[in-house]
């Protein structure tokens, strides 16, 4: 019986699966790379408000402390977000005419809320506490950035699980003393590992076990 197929249809044949594979290999690679990019975890991107809140001006210029608009943060889930009577507090005094300010003065005479928007949102899925962080030593410039120098808040993080987990692996790359957690002038010291080492003994920081274990920040 005569052959069916030309001795060349062996090659085309091989050429074929190779070059399917490459091309599953070369879409992995992008959807890969797509995941991580900033365009899908929007990163770095400024997130438009019903007011443009300078956290260079509040925090970098006037020296605010985080804790004066973000109440909460120290013994709850969730850092605040602070009312609109916490900024009357000063611009009842200060730039009392200023047109910009004119959302805030409107939203206290009306007793309405301004609708801020989440910058650091995480999915649904994910359950973070504020309040545990701050007791083990992360200070706020570690994940948020050094917010005292964005004159628009944008996420500094790419908030991505893998992120998550290079902290809650090796935290003693990360800690600092409790009362330099609201510090944004804070450097690490050139001994980061050997003061984290020591804090994570001293603030009785859970195993590498426990942090990466599925339920601790999926519940």
């Amino acid at each position: 019986m005569s052959q069916i197929f030309p001795r060349s249809a062996n090659a085309t044949a091989r050429m074929s699966l190779a070059a399917v594979l490459g091309v599953v290999l070369i879409l992995g690679w992008v959807v890969f790379t797509l995941m991580r990019s900033s365009w899908v975890t929007k990163q770095h991107e400024f997130v438009e408000q019903p007011l443009q809140f300078s956290h260079a001006h509040h925090v970098g210029g006037v020296g605010l402390d985080c804790r004066y608009c973000h109440t909460s943060v120290e013994n709850s889930a969730f850092a605040g977000i602070p009312p609109t009577k916490t900024c009357m507090n000063c611009h009842s005094q200060l730039w009392t005419n200023a047109q910009i300010l004119e959302p805030v003065r409107a939203s206290f005479r009306d007793n309405k809320n301004l609708n801020w928007i989440r910058v650091n949102d995480l999915p649904d899925f994910v359950y973070f506490n504020h309040q545990i962080h701050i007791k083990q030593g992360v200070g706020c410039a570690t994940c948020h950035g050094q917010v005292d120098k964005m004159p628009l808040v944008f996420q500094a993080q790419s908030l991505l699980m893998e992120w998550c987990l290079d902290c809650h692996r090796a935290p003693e790359k990360y800690l600092r003393p409790r009362e330099e957690v609201f510090n944004m002038a804070y450097e690490a010291p050139s001994n980061q590992l050997e003061v984290g080492l020591r804090l994570k003994q001293e603030y009785h920081v859970a195993s590498v076990e426990h942090m990466t274990s599925c339920s601790i920040c999926h519940r």
